[in-house]
This record gives C-alpha cells, sequence and structure tokens, in this order.
C-alpha cells in the first residue's frame, strides 16, 4: 500500500469547517438572548410605570380629602394608616403592588432651612413606589394641593362659576 501524502487533510478542513460553525451558532445564539433579556427589561420597565402610575391614581382623592393627617405622615418611612383605604393591588392577584409616600415640598422662605415635616403652603408631593417587580422599581411623583373643599355661595365675589354675584 502506497499512502498519499495529502491524506487526512479533508479531515482537517471539516474540522476547521465545523469549529467555525460552531462559534457562529454560539454568537447567534448569545446575541439572541441578549435582544430577549433587553426587550424584557424594557417590557417590565414600561408595566412598572404603569403600575406605579395607577397607585398615584388611586391615591391621589384620598391623600387630597385626608388634610388633616398630611403633618403626621409627613418625613415618616412608612404610609400613613389613612392610605389602608386604598386599593394596593393593581392586577387582582392579592399581592401589594405599590406603595405610598408623602414628602413636604421645598415651602419654607429664604433664611429658615427646610422643613420637611411641617407643610406651610398645603401643597405636597405625593409619591407611588411600584414594588410589583423589584429588579425595576419605578416611582411617579405628583405635587398635590389642598384648596379647603368650601361650599361655593351665589353672592360671594364672583359668584359660583365666575357668573357674577347676586347683589
Amino acid at each position: 500500500m502506497t499512502r498519499h501524502s495529502e491524506s487526512g487533510s479533508a479531515i482537517l478542513i471539516v474540522l476547521v469547517v465545523m469549529v467555525a460553525l460552531l462559534g457562529g451558532g454560539a454568537a447567534l445564539v448569545s446575541t439572541q438572548l441578549k435582544a430577549t433579556r433587553s426587550t424584557d427589561l424594557t417590557r417590565t420597565s414600561a408595566a412598572a410605570l404603569h403600575c406605579a402610575e395607577a397607585g398615584l391614581a388611586a391615591a391621589r382623592e384620598v391623600v387630597a380629602a385626608n388634610y388633616g393627617g398630611w403633618t403626621a405622615a409627613l418625613g415618616q418611612s412608612t404610609e400613613p394608616t389613612w392610605l389602608a383605604a386604598v386599593s394596593h393591588d393593581v392586577d387582582g392577584d392579592g399581592v401589594k403592588d405599590f406603595t405610598i409616600s408623602l414628602r413636604d415640598n421645598d415651602d419654607e422662605q429664604a433664611p429658615l432651612a427646610n422643613n420637611t415635616a411641617l407643610d406651610n403652603d398645603l401643597a405636597i408631593y405625593v409619591t407611588a413606589t411600584c414594588i410589583k417587580y423589584p429588579e425595576i422599581q419605578k416611582q411617579v411623583s405628583e405635587l398635590v394641593l389642598y384648596n379647603g373643599a368650601g361650599g361655593c355661595y351665589e353672592s360671594q365675589l364672583g359668584g359660583c362659576g365666575g357668573n357674577g354675584n347676586s347683589n
């Protein structure tokens, strides 16, 4: 038997091609996994923002109606008890999805330091934090103003609804 000098070179070429194809396949799988993770983070981020906005919308009226409890709730790390009336479950699974906190706005005059435990101008920030997605927690804040919610009297200056007064 005589051996040819080119024997075995075909197997070497096949091995090089196989390694290149496996490397390319691994790169494609890695790219696809990263794209899937990125899409999942984007979707979760949007859902967390909607969750926080829903919490703010649910708490808005209760916070405005409980002006008397604002001062005791400012600067606290826990939610006031009167916020228990707000359903904290957005998706109906029985698990709390957001938290609410109250924070005083910067309402003191220049020489005084800002007192975060005292409201001077009938305005506070209400912040809803979505805790449903622990890896991406979104917060939404809104400035809530207390207007006294008194009755409208026809004989007051300007009347009701700007229609003049009855005098």
